[in-house]
């Protein structure tokens, strides 16, 4: 790994840190309080931020958060530039992170073509009594 990517790492883990806390204690918009920030990745040149995030809820409540986002972008880049003490305060492009949704999907299908397991009535462990 180069010395920029560990640095953009390390940057895009101060700013995401510093998101889910300005979200989480200082965000107004009751669409805010849903969103949980999952993770930031950022250029070499710090100067923009891909922002994902979760939301509780369906697409309904998705596509309102991403809205509240963008309503608070202004507040929110402004707010991160100066509390990560960043020379550019990245501008923040927001994306609703579904690996989430994705991997309870994935879980679903898996269990739906695993064989079920034998049920243990109470106090059988499954092995055989000697």
């Amino acid at each position: 790994m180069k010395k920029e990517s560990r640095r953009s790492q390390r940057v895009a883990d101060v700013v995401r840190a510093e998101l889910s806390r300005l979200l989480l204690l200082e965000a107004h918009d009751p669409d805010l309080k849903r969103v949980t920030v999952t993770d930031v990745e950022m250029p070499p040149d710090l100067k923009s931020a891909r922002v994902f995030f979760s939301c509780l809820g369906g697409d309904d409540e998705r596509a309102l958060a991403l809205e509240a986002l963008r309503r608070a972008a202004g507040y929110l880049r402004r707010e991160v530039g100066q509390r990560c003490q960043l020379r550019y305060a990245p501008e923040l492009h927001f994306v609703a992170d579904r690996s989430l949704e994705r991997g309870a999907r994935i879980e679903e299908l898996l269990h739906q073509v695993r064989p079920p397991e034998p049920d243990l009535e109470d106090g059988d462990t499954g092995e055989d009594p000697e």
